[in-house]
């Protein structure tokens, strides 16, 4: 599995699963964060304010996992780190474009929200404990409505010519 670095699905526990989806949504609000700066370096408030509500979308639901697992297991530390995992939801850092409009701001999101579907669905068959493995399902299930909600935000935005090109510089002689 590529996102995940050391950690073998087959022994993970619901600690551990909780422990994971935690940093998964750490990261991705981490990146939303990191792609709002860039984009009002850029001069494009819009789509940084909307990568801006995304992280602290983020960060409720990692904030909801939290609670949950200090419900459930305490102060227990964690064994599950940051560096075990990359870009399972997050958007990449070539997604952020200068000029970028928020129909391309959704297009982005879209693509995260799939590849964590991805990262949950291929994960399932290998995650043995009945519990961690009902947490995957029902985090599965959540990519699937948070598609479903940019979808929506996607059919409603207005269809926009990449005018990103316009901006380019011209070519001239070397």
């Amino acid at each position: 599995m590529g996102p995940i670095i050391g950690l073998d699905l087959e022994q993970l526990t619901l600690r551990n699963a909780l422990d994971l989806a935690i940093l998964i949504e750490e990261e991705a609000r981490d990146r939303y964060r990191e792609l709002a700066d860039q984009l009002a370096l850029h001069d494009t408030p819009e789509v940084a304010d909307f990568f801006a509500r995304m992280a602290r979308i983020e960060d409720r639901h990692r904030s909801e996992l939290f609670e949950r697992r200090r419900t459930l297991f305490g102060t227990t530390p964690s064994s599950v780190h940051r560096n075990q995992l990359f870009d399972v939801e997050a958007p990449g850092y070539e997604a952020a474009r200068a000029f970028m409009g928020v129909r391309q701001a959704l297009e982005t999101v879209l693509a995260a929200e799939v590849k964590a579907y991805r990262f949950f669905e291929e994960a399932l068959p290998r995650v043995m404990d009945p519990e961690a493995r009902a947490l995957f399902q029902e985090l599965r299930d959540e990519e699937v409505e948070h598609q479903a909600l940019v979808k929506t935000e996607l059919a409603r935005c207005p269809e926009k010519a990449d005018d990103s090109e316009a901006y380019a510089d011209d070519p001239v002689a070397q």
